[in-house]
């Protein structure tokens, strides 16, 4: 989490706070996309997305740290945060830990967040955006109107070798928790995105991650990549989803990712 007591690797996964459009359940004009990240977004379910009611996943992260286990090698944190949210209602509970360390369960809609306590306004409502990026954010290349978005034809592969349809999507000067963030998206033939760079913009200091989109799942009629390995500013990093269902409209059962 974003507290003194994590290292600053965690800090700038706090992605860009900016007001999303679910414009499959809301009904508001999508934006003019390039062919290319529309074919995207629906690769991920985009179409379909009004049929979900529901959304569980827990987030997780993996970095070097300073703890050492007791054989004196190198130690691992582990950070996990398990989320349920309702596209509809845009409520969310959350799982976790606060800034301390200390365990907080917490439901909330984000219609209301001005009402809510600091440590939701504070702490858990900006990890929610952060890990909720991670979970979807080829559609947010579609729901988020403010952004621009633009294909920049084949290019090389960061991490992998090769190349691939490189996607922009590039945030606005003003607004949100870190205006002029930068995302780049490398789409495979599939309209499946293979890596991400993430480019912290605003005044604070610039901070990049890179990693992989792989493990895909399917869960209801999304398709989610689960699994990502890279860095954060040089230091090895990875993310993962695990515990990933949906609820779709008109059931009481939550259908689990295959």
């Amino acid at each position: 989490m974003a507290d003194s007591s994590c290292p600053n690797v965690i800090r700038f996964l706090a992605f860009t706070m900016l007001a999303f459009v679910l414009a499959a359940c809301s009904g508001e004009k999508k934006q003019q996309l390039p062919p290319l990240a529309e074919q995207m977004a629906k690769a991920y379910g985009l179409d379909s997305f009004g049929q979900i009611d529901g959304i569980r996943y827990t987030w997780n992260a993996e970095f070097p740290g300073d703890k050492k286990p007791f054989d004196g090698g190198t130690g691992t944190i582990k950070i996990s945060r398990i989320w349920e949210w309702d596209p509809k209602t845009d409520t969310v509970s959350f799982e976790g830990k606060d800034k301390e360390g200390q365990p907080l369960k917490v439901t909330y809609q984000r219609s209301q967040l001005s009402s809510q306590s600091d440590a939701i306004k504070n702490q858990v409502d900006p990890l929610f955006f952060n890990d909720q990026y991670w979970l979807l954010f080829p559609l947010h290349a579609a729901w988020d109107t403010s952004a621009k978005v633009t294909d920049e034809g084949m290019q090389k592969l960061t991490l992998g070798e090769g190349s691939a349809e490189k996607i922009v999507v590039k945030y606005p000067a003003e607004g949100g928790y870190l205006p002029g963030d930068t995302w780049e998206l490398w789409v495979d033939a599939d309209h499946r995105v293979q890596e991400l760079t993430f480019r912290r913009g605003g005044s604070m200091k610039p901070s990049v991650v890179i990693a992989t989109w792989t493990d895909y799942k399917k869960v209801g009629p999304l398709n989610i990549s689960t699994d990502h390995r890279g860095t954060a500013d040089g230091n090895p990093l990875r993310i993962y989803i695990s515990d990933l269902s949906v609820k779709l409209t008109g059931s009481d059962s939550w259908t689990n990712a295959q």
